[in-house]
């Protein structure tokens, strides 16, 4: 059978901040230690929110630059070839 490896912390708070956590703890019929677990599960799974959002922006925010530069070569090879279809047309080739 696993078995979970456990760390004691301890940590210093304000009172006002403990004032608070004792209220909620109370309000819950919890205690202060389920109530720090899950702060602190709630802070990671936001920060890995938040870290995946702004990953996303980044991302995307690049896709664009080079979305553009393909969008502009496109667009100067579209006309090159236009150009060339023009010219073909005017010698008769087509």
């Amino acid at each position: 059978m696993y078995f979970k490896r456990k760390e004691k912390i301890t940590f210093t708070l304000p009172d006002s901040l403990m004032s608070e956590v004792d209220h909620i703890v109370q309000m819950e019929n919890s205690n202060r230690a389920d109530f720090a677990k899950a702060a602190f599960q709630f802070y990671i799974t936001q920060k890995k929110k938040i870290d995946l959002k702004e990953s996303m922006i980044k991302g995307y925010k690049e896709m664009g630059q080079i979305n553009l530069s393909l969008a502009e070569l496109g667009m100067t090879n579209e006309v090159s070839s236009k150009d060339n279809m023009e010219e073909k047309i005017a010698q008769g080739e087509y």
